[in-house]
């Protein structure tokens, strides 16, 4: 049995205005895929051109369409697409075919190893403008400086997971640019490989300079959620517990001052003072009811906070 080609493979493709590109891609897809069992999932994010209709006038079995309805952006349509998807190895793109499936193939074989959850393309010689280039390596090395996770491209769509990894990936918001990263806190094995990259054959790109700042958003708020998801007390407590110790430092010394007879009710530390205790008291709270918060995430869905990849008895596993 050759476990790649008869393990169903699942390919989740967003698009958004891509009538030029969708047939092509369909084409292209069953080329490289010959001889493998594999479903080709399109989700149409509420499309204003004839995308829908181009798909549908296919009448391809292996293609399933997704028609949401309304925009909610390349996150949310990778999220259905994958909360559909039944194949074992899940593999995303982008439908504007400058991601290769002819790619697909050599990627599928770490992904069956065994030893990789996510493999990710690098894309080679990038045949985009400078709008797209500069953002993306932009938020590249910023991921890379604050995550210390070494992923050299990001932006990269074309990946292959395996489907326990898809499944549990949660994305929401704008987060698909940081999927590879999500993964990664999900305890997922990835591999890198260089994948081509072409020309957008037809359509305008979607993104721009804009993108950098929701880049930069997106990373605090998972940055956040990498290190103090589980024990959220940790941030809030001790940034309220050291605002609260500096207001009581500068009441004590305006005591004193009043004591040595100075007056010290116009003088604005006075004012800074109780601000930092209250809004050490207010951090601390938050704190207290995100940690309640958190638990009532586990236990109301009997949760565990640990992921489990196989378990041995003697030398072999169960």
């Amino acid at each position: 049995m050759n476990i790649i080609t008869d393990s169903l493979l699942s390919i989740v493709v967003p698009l958004y205005n891509e009538e030029d590109n969708a047939a092509l891609l369909t084409k292209k897809i069953h080329e490289s895929l010959e001889g493998y069992n594999y479903q080709i999932i399109y989700i149409d994010d509420f499309s204003t051109d004839h995308t829908r209709k181009v798909v549908k006038d296919l009448k391809d079995e292996k293609v399933h369409l997704i028609e949401l309805k309304k925009n909610y952006g390349q996150s949310l349509a990778l999220a259905a697409g994958i909360d559909y998807a039944k194949g074992e190895y899940i593999i995303t793109m982008d439908g504007d075919l400058q991601n290769d499936p002819s790619d697909i193939p050599q990627m599928l074989t770490y992904a069956v190893s065994g030893e990789y959850d996510v493999v990710t393309g690098i894309r080679q010689k990038r045949k985009d403008s400078l709008v797209k280039k500069i953002p993306s390596k932009i938020a590249n090395f910023l991921v890379r400086r604050v995550t210390k996770l070494d992923i050299k491209d990001n932006g990269c769509a074309l990946k292959v997971f395996t489907k326990d990894i898809a499944k549990d990936l949660n994305l929401y918001g704008e987060m698909h640019r940081f999927i590879t990263l999500l993964a990664h806190l999900e305890g997922a094995q990835i591999k890198q490989v260089p994948v081509k990259h072409h020309a957008r054959h037809a359509g305008v790109s979607k993104y721009g300079l804009e993108r950098v700042f929701k880049v930069v958003a997106d990373m605090m708020l998972l940055l956040f959620i990498r290190k103090y998801f589980q024990r959220p007390i940790h941030l809030f407590g001790i940034f309220g517990v050291l605002l609260i110790i500096l207001g009581f430092l500068i009441n004590i010394y305006l005591l004193a001052v009043k004591l040595m007879g100075e007056d010290i009710g116009t003088r604005p530390l006075l004012i800074f003072g109780m601000m930092f205790i209250l809004a050490g008291i207010q951090l601390f709270t938050i704190g207290i009811v995100m940690e309640l918060l958190i638990r009532t995430y586990y236990e109301s869905q009997s949760k565990r906070p640990y992921r489990i990849k196989k378990v041995f008895v003697g030398d072999k596993a169960s």
